[in-house]
């Protein structure tokens, strides 16, 4: 497990590994999934990360519109 401490003005810091493994840069968005009892922290999916697996599934590109309509939502909220 990996521990991390709130500064007094709110911020952590995510460990340099978990920010590695999971590809969190400076500016990279996020989302924050919160319940009951806990925060997640959820990395957006990029276009350029969507451009790179096109054909993947082989769906003809209907894949692609479907992510790119839910990224277009994301960027309104």
């Amino acid at each position: 497990m990996k521990f991390a401490r709130l500064t007094s003005n709110g911020r952590i810091t995510i460990p340099a590994p978990l920010r590695k493994k999971y590809g969190l840069h400076p500016g990279r968005k996020i989302k924050l999934e919160v319940d009951d009892n806990s925060i997640k922290i959820i990395p957006l999916v990029t276009l350029r990360e969507v451009e790179k697996n096109i054909g993947f599934l082989e769906t003809k590109g209907k894949l692609l519109k479907a992510l790119i309509k839910v990224k277009k939502i994301e960027r309104e909220l």
